[in-house]
């Protein structure tokens, strides 16, 4: 233990009782702070020995109060290697405790959960996106839901956290709430990360979620096929909303941003890439990873037609773009009159990127993942699936291979045919033998 800790006894004179007797005091120097307390034990100045911090003498009031200081210095010697032992750091207010016998506070679970979303709160812009802190908002609101549905109470101790709590959540999540699987994980995920953060402190020593599984299933994510994208495209609004909406949209669809991303894009986005040609320079809003995305002509072409516009201007931005609520209710007005089947929202133009733009037109997924700004390629997988266009060209490959096998086959077959037939010739004539 790299901390000293300084024992002293005295008596302490500014104390004295009316009858002129000097109370023994206790202090504890720890790192330059410093704790003292009275031991209750009264002497006479005169009985007391600065130099040995001891009382005089051999009396039978010495040896007890002697005895009792002895015990005081070993206890504190105990509490050293059992601080040590507990891979606790030493400090005043942990020997404090441990020698007064006084009781660590209470660690409830929402004022640690509450403080965790304040911090969030304060990062929001920097670390964090506005729906992050949403999304623990709701997950301690849920919590404290199931605190008063499951028992009773407002709050909770988090050592009485465990295995049997984190089921129950889940199941009140599910039956109560009426969460689908994956919301159901997301909410028990942000759970985990108090738990997390409770154990890190050292507030717990057993992790209640040691033995626990929640699996995420995969969700079959829309996207617009070629067909689609191009009745979009041709479709003429009288509405100047909706041709608006519809442009945005189709950008996304032709870039692949999310639409923070959009909303965030500014002219020094736009840079010249390694071919001479302008390129999408970007760091993503959600991920703060860097996307590089060469400018499609439909993309340039929207930028273009929007580039005179008042509110880009003044905000210094290349899009006119809506709040992201209201796209979405224009692009479900939008999907009625183009006669498209599907719940559009501005999150399908990023998978149709992903999907019908790119992939399903040769571009490799690595080269996908970039261009999404994924961390890792199994990301890019959830978005970009392979349309049945793709799998047809490749399965035609195969197809034309066994053809051409077949032939050869049939070719060989009717040479052996052959070669035989003239051996049993010649066999018949006496003028050929085999070896």
């Amino acid at each position: 233990m790299n901390s000293k800790v300084t024992l002293h006894f005295y008596a302490k004179s500014t104390k004295a009782n009316g009858n002129g007797l000097l109370p023994i005091y206790v202090r504890l120097t720890i790192e330059g702070k410093r704790f003292e307390y009275s031991t209750k034990k009264f002497i006479e100045p005169s009985k007391w020995s600065t130099e040995l911090s001891k009382m005089k003498g051999n009396s039978e009031e010495a040896r007890s109060i002697n005895n009792l200081l002895d015990f005081t210095r070993n206890r504190i010697n105990e509490i050293q290697f059992e601080l040590l032992k507990d891979g606790v750091s030493l400090n005043i207010d942990e020997f404090k405790n441990r020698l007064l016998g006084i009781k660590e506070r209470e660690r409830l679970l929402i004022p640690i959960f509450t403080e965790h979303n304040r911090k969030i709160k304060e990062l929001v812009g920097s670390e964090y996106a506005p729906g992050t802190l949403e999304r623990y908002e709701t997950s301690l609101k849920h919590t404290k839901d199931f605190l008063e549905w499951k028992y009773k109470v407002s709050d909770i101790n988090i050592e009485k956290i465990d295995h049997a709590f984190i089921t129950e959540y889940e199941f009140y999540l599910r039956t109560e709430r009426k969460c689908a699987n994956n919301t159901a994980v997301k909410y028990i995920k942000n759970f985990h990360k108090i738990i997390n953060i409770c154990l890190a402190n050292g507030w717990l020593t057993k992790d209640p979620f040691a033995n626990y599984k929640a699996k995420v299933k995969e969700v079959v994510r829309e996207f617009l096929t070629e067909q689609e994208i191009q009745s979009l495209m041709e479709k003429e609004f009288v509405s100047e909303r909706l041709e608006l909406v519809r442009d945005i949209f189709v950008f996304s669809c032709f870039t692949g941003l999310a639409y923070i991303d959009v909303k965030q894009l500014t002219p020094d986005n736009i840079v010249l890439g390694i071919d001479g040609d302008k390129w999408i320079n970007k760091n993503r809003q959600k991920t703060d990873t860097n996307s590089k995305i060469p400018l499609l002509p439909t993309a340039q072409y929207i930028m273009d037609k929007y580039s005179d516009y008042p509110v880009n201007k003044n905000k210094g931005t290349i899009l006119p773009i809506l709040s992201n609520q209201k796209m979405n209710s224009y692009l479900k007005e939008i999907a009625t009159v183009c006669g498209i089947n599907k719940e559009l929202t501005f999150h399908i133009a990023r998978h149709t990127f992903a999907t019908t733009v790119t992939l399903s037109n040769g571009v490799p997924i690595e080269t996908v993942s970039k261009m999404l700004g994924h961390t890792n390629l199994k990301t890019t997988q959830h978005y970009a699936k392979i349309l049945d266009k793709k799998i047809s060209e490749d399965m035609k490959i195969l197809k034309d291979k066994f053809s051409i096998t077949k032939f050869l086959t049939k070719f060989c077959l009717d040479l052996i045919e052959y070669f035989g037939f003239r051996q049993n010739i010649l066999l018949s004539n006496g003028r050929y033998e085999t070896s």
